[in-house]
């Protein structure tokens, strides 16, 4: 199946000026041009168009968009992945709607309200903008449509396994272990491994890459949030020497 660009234009409620911006920046070229100079999508590139609209809806520029396309080649992943999150969000927009009908309901009763049901699906993310400007927002929502996606056992069960990362770390520094002994080499491939099992970090379902883990480590050290999770900028140091000699030798 084909469509022409006045087709796709008026599916997607873009513009032809748009879709052939999208062309001349390398982000969504046509299947094929037309003696006549139409441009012409086919399915591949109908899909392409599906998950740009889905990472612009995102908050993602354009440049980001097309980072993220190149990344992520595998599109059935990329494509559910997305359907996660739009379920987490309708999941969560529906609770919204809830709430807000009770709340409308007891008001017109003169009904008491209950707090713990006002605020269902309001769920305030503390760190969503600091780790979409970090990492983007994509990023962001992969790891929250998987988080939401969890089942409570679950949720406690990753949970227990970081609080029992951290805590190693933790008492590892505080014995003076050597960051390069085997000892802390072994925590640090645990580190990475649990990096690389978090949706929308880089290296998801593989092996984060040196430049990312070693970064993740230097801010560590840097902001004073990270570093209270390891005892202190002492403990915090001693997790970045660790890292960074894991990624010097095995990544």
């Amino acid at each position: 199946m084909e469509a022409s660009i006045q087709e796709v234009a008026r599916l997607t409620g873009t513009t032809s000026r748009t879709l052939r911006h999208y062309d001349a920046i390398g982000l969504l070229a046509p299947s094929r041009v037309g003696e006549n100079g139409y441009r012409w999508y086919d399915d591949d590139a109908l899909v392409r168009l599906q998950r740009i609209l889905l990472l612009r809806d995102l908050g993602l520029g354009l440049t980001e968009i097309r980072r993220v396309l190149d990344r992520e080649t595998d599109e059935a992943t990329a494509l559910r992945r997305h359907l996660t999150w739009l379920r987490a969000e309708q999941d969560r927009l529906a609770r919204q709607a809830a709430s807000v009908h009770r709340t409308l309901t007891a008001r017109e009763k003169g009904d008491r309200l209950m707090a713990d049901e006002m605020f269902d699906g309001f769920d305030h993310t503390q760190y969503k903008e600091e780790v979409e400007q970090r990492w983007g927002a994509d990023a962001y929502a992969a790891s929250d449509a998987w988080w939401r996606g969890l089942s409570d056992e679950d949720r406690a069960s990753w949970k227990a396994a970081s609080e029992r990362l951290g805590a190693d770390w933790a008492a590892a520094a505080q014995a003076g272990t050597d960051p390069t002994s085997d000892a802390a080499q072994e925590l640090a491939r645990r580190h990475v491994e649990w990096l690389g099992g978090i949706p929308g970090t880089p290296g998801y379902g593989s092996t984060p890459d040196a430049g990312y883990v070693t970064g993740l480590a230097d801010m560590y050290v840097a902001d004073p949030r990270f570093a209270a999770a390891y005892g202190g900028t002492a403990g915090a140091t001693f997790v970045r020497e660790a890292l960074h000699a894991y990624a010097a030798r095995a990544l």
